[in-house]
């Protein structure tokens, strides 16, 4: 099977294995984990900021933020259609007690007067706001990266009215190898930040919160209190050393295959879709010429795995299982389907 699901898919590679095995381990409960302590001093540098955790999960890392940053009855504005607000089972809301209030962006990225204007006023019969969360790179967008020049703008707007704000990072590497821009100074624009160690970057499991040191401090409750206390979190932590010194750059070869296939997708017909659009692993589109449920479960028939997001829309996610090879075997694949 070729799968382009999801770049989660992409397994450790051969190095990371012996990282794993040679990892110096210690209870990470305690702070005694000298691995962990070490991912966590390279991610906070990483990402600019004064202190780093490391939680199981992108979820809980978005979570965690979320509870650190908010008090029940409050609101928290994100993109409508972002990873915290569409696939995180509504968590916000369960755990955190807030309101979410969704705002739709333009290609993941929402305007800074949008978001001003949806700042609450002083008014008893209004939640008050309390966060601002923003995505980068956007999910469901395309992998579509949110312009440095976007974020500054709405953390200035923060700025003014005196509110945090939370990045989730999930693929902000992948945001900076594709447009330049260093990982800290997107993280510059923000309070708190999550990214993932188990994507493109293939990582097993992990993801990294960063922010001020007193939120870290305030945050390791949070991590603690919804069961992410890890005791010989070295293991983990020591695949995630090696995901940040070798598997950054190599995030263009996934990035790269997304292009081959964009432009190869752009040239068939019974598809509608702009190849222009793809600014990282993942490409979305929509198939014109026979049912977009139809289409899925054919690719899956001939080998090819994908992911129907909406009842019109097909996404393929980039990843290091499926080299340039395999993505030229799919590609084939597609176009006999829509033959």
């Amino acid at each position: 099977m070729i799968d382009l699901r999801s770049d989660t898919i992409t397994l450790p590679t051969a190095g990371m294995r012996q990282a794993i095995n040679d990892a110096a381990l210690g209870d990470d409960v305690y702070g005694e984990d000298p691995t962990v302590n070490r991912l966590e001093e390279l991610a906070a540098a990483l990402t600019g900021k004064e202190a780093a955790m490391l939680v199981p999960s992108g979820t809980m890392g978005n979570q965690v933020s979320i509870l650190t940053h908010t008090v029940p009855g409050t609101e928290v504005i994100m993109e409508a259609d972002s990873h915290i607000y569409y696939y995180e089972a509504a968590a916000a809301s369960v755990f955190a007690g807030i309101q979410p209030r969704p705002l739709e962006g333009n290609r993941g990225s929402i305007p800074a007067g949008l978001v001003e204007w949806a700042i609450r006023a002083d008014d008893i019969h209004l939640p008050p706001t309390s966060l601002i969360c923003l995505e980068n790179t956007h999910n469901r967008a395309g992998g579509t990266i949110v312009p440095l020049e976007d974020m500054e703008a709405i953390a200035e707007v923060a700025a003014r009215r005196d509110l945090p704000v939370h990045l989730d990072g999930a693929r902000i590497f992948n945001a900076s190898v594709a447009s330049g821009v260093a990982v800290k100074d997107y993280c510059s624009s923000v309070t708190s930040v999550q990214f993932c160690l188990s994507k493109g970057l293939g990582a097993p499991v992990g993801s990294i919160v960063a922010g001020p040191k007193a939120f870290i401090q305030a945050a390791r409750r949070w991590r603690k209190r919804l069961g992410g206390g890890m005791r010989q979190a070295g293991i983990i932590a020591a695949a995630g050393i090696y995901a940040l010194e070798n598997m950054v750059e190599r995030l263009a070869e996934d990035h790269e295959n997304a292009r081959y296939l964009a432009d190869g997708l752009a040239a068939l017909r019974g598809i509608d879709f702009n190849p222009a659009e793809v600014d990282t692993n993942i490409v979305i589109v929509k198939p014109t010429g026979m049912g977009v449920q139809e289409l899925g479960a054919e690719l899956q028939k001939r080998g090819v795995l994908t992911v129907v997001i909406e009842p019109d829309r097909l996404r393929f996610t980039t990843n290091k299982e499926a080299d340039r090879t395999a993505v030229e075997k799919a590609l084939q694949v597609i176009r006999d389907v829509l033959r």
